[in-house]
């Protein structure tokens, strides 16, 4: 799932405070850090000595039970977005190793009314031993009504001097906040915690006790998300922050094959409007 944020939270130091060794700067998406390495060539030092999380991929599984964010292979959630654009997301059983580390593949699949692919996307997540979970980058294609592509906010960890974030923490709190990812001028997403105890009720259900997030860029400082994460669940809503506070929103219709089993409706019978902003 695409939760594309500065995401330093106090939890998020005590991580890399407690890990053993910095991201590279590598060409490779397999190559480990030695400890202390400087930055490679075209790297930004400057920007990038402002995070720096160690990695030890032994303290990360695939395994991914974040009670917020299950990633469960097999399991599918379907978003439909105010525009009538419909997101697929299929947490997969294909792994990719990246700094060492194996991580889940995501699948997401963003499509227009008429059927016509917008967007396909591989996201890449692991959860570390604290049970948090990180994500270590992205392989995008944005089309266009030609069939042209743009891959641009692909990213993956270790290359470039990009560098992985958390998008759950095991132990959420109010005013925690943290970054998503790290690649300079690239990908800057962060996120904080706004609420632990949030109603919501979607297509796919009625939920309580959830957690809202608010996701925004340092790239793109005018555009803010509230983001909903629900027990069991995971991803509920997306709400554009347009300062009326009735932005666009992105609902979660349907989820099958997860912690909770088959629930909600067809895409083309979701309505935004029916469902309440609680």
């Amino acid at each position: 799932m695409r939760t594309t944020s500065s995401r330093l939270g106090r939890t998020c130091m005590a991580l890399v405070l407690a890990a053993v060794g910095p991201i590279s700067c590598s060409s490779s998406d397999t190559q480990t850090t030695p400890v202390n390495q400087t930055p490679a060539i075209g790297c930004a030092a400057p920007k990038q000595a402002d995070y720096n999380p160690v990695i030890n991929p032994s303290d990360y599984s695939t395994t991914i039970d974040n009670p917020f964010l299950p990633t469960i292979p097999g399991t599918v959630h379907t978003l439909k977005h105010a525009d009538g654009n419909v997101t697929t997301m299929t947490v997969t059983s294909e792994t990719k190793t990246i700094i060492g580390v194996t991580c889940v593949v995501v699948h997401d699949l963003v499509n227009a009314p008429g059927g016509a692919v917008i967007e396909d996307t591989y996201d890449w997540y692991a959860q570390d031993k604290l049970g948090n979970v990180w994500y270590f980058g992205e392989d995008t294609k944005a089309y266009g009504a030609d069939g042209s592509f743009s891959t641009k906010g692909s990213w993956t960890a270790g290359v470039n001097c990009a560098k992985p974030g958390i998008v759950m923490e095991a132990n959420p709190k109010v005013g925690d906040s943290y970054r998503q990812e790290y690649l300079a001028g690239e990908a800057e997403d962060k996120a904080d915690i706004l609420s632990l105890n949030e109603s919501i009720t979607v297509a796919a259900g009625s939920f309580t006790g959830c957690i809202m997030t608010k996701d925004y860029s340092e790239l793109e400082p005018n555009k803010v998300e509230h983001k909903t994460f629900c027990k069991g669940v995971g991803f509920v809503r997306s709400e554009d922050i347009d300062g009326t506070g009735n932005g666009p929103k992105e609902d979660l219709i349907a989820i099958s094959g997860g912690p909770q089993g088959d629930a909600g409706t067809d895409a083309d019978d979701a309505s935004l409007d029916s469902a309440p902003t609680d």
